[in-house]
């Protein structure tokens, strides 16, 4: 599920055209972080207490889909930007904006709350057994997220005109709000 299309790859992608693998560092270290950072509160019991209260799921629920559309409408206004701004105009994507796009996600919420679900052994050490599935889980996310920077940054790079950057947004941002949709509605 980590190398799945979602909204956090998609950015991935964009970021990875828009900077370069280089210039994507910082967001993408804070989407690694986050990850890190759920995989241990989930894996130390938070997920188990989160199962018993549904209510925190329909607000994490929200928030994510406020997020989407907030990224929906960065895609949309940055397809607005004129072909005589400079590169000091982009606003780049920073580590906490990686950071929240993975702890307002529903998608990773969901995933790694059904690892520990799934693979906890209670006749072993919790803390072992977190750490150890935190390790790999971030392993598997830096191995699964770096092909949708670099592609990003292989493919996107080449259509850097003002016309191909406004249908990138465009596109990008309809495919943030369909994802947002498609999360309010079920």
């Amino acid at each position: 599920m980590v190398v799945s299309p979602g909204p956090g790859n998609t950015v991935l992608a964009t970021a990875g055209g828009r900077y370069g693998v280089a210039g994507s560092v910082p967001f993408w270290a804070g989407f690694e972080m986050a990850n890190l950072v759920l995989c241990l509160v989930y894996g130390m019991g938070l997920g188990r207490a989160l199962h018993g209260l549904p209510e925190i799921q329909i607000v994490l629920k929200w928030a994510g889909i406020c997020y989407l559309l907030y990224l929906a409408w960065g895609f949309f206004r940055s397809s607005a930007v004129s072909a005589c701004s400079d590169e000091q105009d982009i606003v780049r994507l920073r580590t906490r904006d990686g950071f929240l796009s993975v702890m307002l996600n529903p998608k990773i919420h969901s995933m790694i709350l059904v690892m520990f679900s799934q693979f906890l052994d209670s006749g072993q050490s919790l803390t072992v057994q977190v750490l150890q599935f935190t390790v790999a889980f971030v392993f598997v996310c830096v191995a699964c997220h770096f092909p949708w920077v670099y592609g990003g940054q292989l493919i996107l790079q080449r259509f850097q005109s003002v016309r191909a950057l406004h249908i990138q947004g465009r596109v990008f941002g309809i495919c943030m709000v369909l994802v947002a949709a498609y999360t309010a509605f079920t």
